[in-house]
């Protein structure tokens, strides 16, 4: 693979790493929760982030404490953070490219925690969900005619 051009969709940001990595996280959870796809909009920042997604219908305040809740579990579960490798080619549209550049690279690294399902590694993260901090949604927002569920939140050190 030395001699394949790569992508390095994770360097050169100044993103606040915990964040990064929780937002993958927000993700997993939304996912394993509500069946929808990954946030295709997000702002992951030190003070506070927010992620949007997708869904059939706006979750409960039971819901909302439960993805806190969650969240917070994975991230105590103390699980390695690494990186795979994944061709476009072979990937036949497993791992979504619409949000990278358009260059001609062909392998593009993502981030792998613990045993969940790779993603596109935009931006830095941390080594380990243990070095996360504390999840907590600071807000949410419902757009009935988008059927977009906004999560704020923000991760105490």
């Amino acid at each position: 693979m030395e001699d394949r051009a790569y992508l390095s969709n994770m360097d050169g940001h100044g993103d606040f790493p915990p964040a990064q990595t929780a937002g993958y996280l927000l993700s997993q959870v939304m996912v394993s929760m509500f069946g929808c796809e990954c946030s295709g909009n997000s702002r992951l920042e030190r003070k506070k982030s927010n992620m949007s997604f997708v869904l059939n219908r706006k979750p409960d305040k039971k819901e909302e404490k439960n993805i806190e809740g969650r969240m917070n579990e994975l991230i105590s579960e103390d699980m390695p953070v690494t990186y795979v490798y994944v061709d476009r080619k072979e990937s036949r549209g497993a791992e979504s490219f619409e949000r990278l550049p358009n260059e001609n690279a062909d392998t593009f690294k993502c981030v792998k925690v613990g045993d969940l399902g790779a993603c596109l590694a935009m931006g830095k993260h941390v080594r380990s969900t243990g070095q996360i901090g504390r999840f907590e949604i600071i807000g949410t927002n419902w757009d009935q005619s988008k059927m977009t569920y906004r999560i704020r939140f923000k991760i105490v050190p």
